[in-house]
């Protein structure tokens, strides 16, 4: 009977493997095309304001984005968004393995920028909040994106050494925390239409505030709970036998099936009807 169930489970364990990294691949496929959306968004609706000099219209979305007079803050506001364009096109192509293996100069000079784009935002993002004021949400937010922020300067900062160390298989880790952490503000938005989906509205907070218990929640959930999925992907990965991987492999397709939800409810319903 013993030697039955091992045999089946050498039998399985192959079909598992697979079942989990086709989960994750779709998962990053999903995650990487509204990534990309959310990307032409920004660069169209406040690339395209700034080429036709209406900067007012940066404050139909971010309070204070553009304020006459203040060409410190104006240009801090104008370098976040420019460099967030660049971290989320220039993240998925540093963790696929095709261009790194290909290109392998494009690899590290794209990591190089992606580095310093993400390390600068982030240090940008944390003026914004704390020293020129005027985003939305209350203290507990801040201290969310604020935690952010420095997750993405430990996360490089790791990924950096360990690369510089030649231990590639330990940078591929921290880049991947990194690409999470990196991508919170866009998990922030997706996971807010996906509420607002399945609420049939505003629950948990007061749309014109912009405060309450569960934006509070999800200011610090947006990136920690993309960070505990990968930690259990990559330890089941490791360790997991057949029936673990394929309840991992299955926690993901569903997690992917609510990201596609969110994904579409914001691109149609934040992203596109600002775009002209």
């Amino acid at each position: 009977m013993a030697t039955a169930v091992l045999t089946e489970e050498l039998r399985l364990n192959p079909v598992a493997n697979t079942a989990l990294k086709a989960a994750a691949r779709l998962w990053f496929l999903v995650a990487v095309v509204g990534q990309w959306i959310f990307a032409y968004y920004v660069a169209s609706f406040y690339g395209g304001s700034a080429v036709k000099g209406d900067f007012e219209a940066w404050n139909k979305v971010l309070p204070h984005g553009h304020i006459p007079g203040h060409t410190m803050g104006n240009v801090a506001v104008a370098a976040h968004l420019l460099f967030a364009v660049i971290v989320i096109v220039g993240g998925p192509l540093q963790l696929l393995p095709q261009v790194r293996e290909r290109f392998p100069a494009f690899h590290r000079w794209n990591g190089r920028i992606y580095l310093l784009t993400a390390f600068t935002t982030s240090i940008v993002g944390l003026f914004m909040v704390w020293i020129r004021g005027g985003t939305v949400g209350g203290t507990v937010q801040h201290l969310g994106i604020s935690l952010d922020a420095v997750l993405i300067l430990f996360c490089g900062a790791m990924a950096l050494r360990h690369a510089l160390a030649r231990d590639l298989r330990t940078h591929r880790r921290w880049a991947l925390r990194l690409f999470m952490v990196v991508n919170g503000v866009w998990f922030f938005r997706v996971g807010l239409m996906l509420w607002l989906v399945l609420n049939h509205g505003p629950v948990g907070f007061d749309p014109k505030t912009f405060r309450g218990p569960f934006l509070d929640f999800w200011s610090f959930a947006d990136y920690l709970l993309p960070l505990a999925v990968l930690e259990v992907y990559l330890r089941t990965q490791d360790r997991a036998g057949t029936l673990g991987k394929f309840a991992v492999a299955a926690g993901l397709l569903l997690l992917t099936g609510a990201m596609s939800v969110g994904v579409f409810a914001a691109t149609m319903g934040m992203w596109l009807p600002r775009i002209k």
